[in-house]
């Protein structure tokens, strides 16, 4: 009962952690994307969105197996792991941290890109006559209006990197403490079949999934309480 315990437990603390990690990542670099995208008028700005957005269509697999080959050994991720000895980045916790940001990025990037596009340009216009500079505007105005994209985006990352299968799988395998995240210990369980251990994983992604909808509604009705 202890080893089960501490193998369930294991795969729950590598999961929030890579979880909690990447939804950190993208909401650093998803910002200023975001707010590029929300603010550009070039023609080629929705080419930009659309390479972004990928990763809600490609099958998983796909991408996977495209990083599966960069962070390789005979790719850049391989050049990469040697400066600090190592051989690849393929079925390393960095590995997934990298996979997880590309894959979780539209579910980051395009609720805060909304939320910038519905503030419009009058707030920041009247900033401009107070002589706000534009950075100044930007986190001082644009931001906290835009502060429902920036939770509907953080929910939804880190809900996503939690749910990620077959990438992780094809980019970390099932290496336990390192790689094993729920989504794959589940697998291996019913693999193996362990039943009452994928049920007792399973149940519990329920119940979260159940706490994220309910999350995003309640964002939702008080994003619209709000609205003028």
């Amino acid at each position: 009962m202890d080893g089960l315990a501490d193998d369930i437990w294991q795969s729950v603390r590598l999961t929030v952690e890579l979880a909690a990690i990447t939804t950190v990542i993208l909401l650093l670099i998803g910002t200023p994307i975001a707010w590029w995208l929300a603010r550009s008028k070039a023609w080629w700005t929705e080419a930009i969105a659309a390479v972004i957005a990928l990763p809600l269509v490609l099958p998983p697999t796909v991408l996977g197996f495209y990083l599966l080959v960069t962070l390789g050994p005979n790719g850049p991720g391989g050049w990469i792991a040697s400066l600090w000895g190592g051989r690849t980045l393929a079925f390393t916790f960095e590995g997934l941290v990298i996979g997880s940001v590309l894959y979780s990025m539209p579910f980051v990037v395009q609720p805060i890109r909304n939320a910038f596009a519905a503030i419009g340009d009058r707030p920041l216009e009247v900033a401009a006559t107070l002589r706000a500079s534009p950075r100044r505007a930007f986190w001082t105005v644009a931001v906290p209006l835009a502060r429902p994209g920036f939770l509907t985006g953080a929910v939804l990352g880190f809900a996503h990197t939690v749910g990620e299968f077959g990438l992780v799988l094809m980019i970390g395998g099932n290496i336990p403490g390192q790689t094993k995240v729920l989504s794959v210990a589940i697998f291996d369980y019913v693999e193996a079949s362990r039943w009452r251990e994928a049920n007792i994983l399973a149940g519990g992604m329920v119940i979260f999934a159940f706490a994220v909808i309910l999350a995003m509604t309640l964002i939702e009705k008080r994003s619209a309480a709000v609205r003028p």
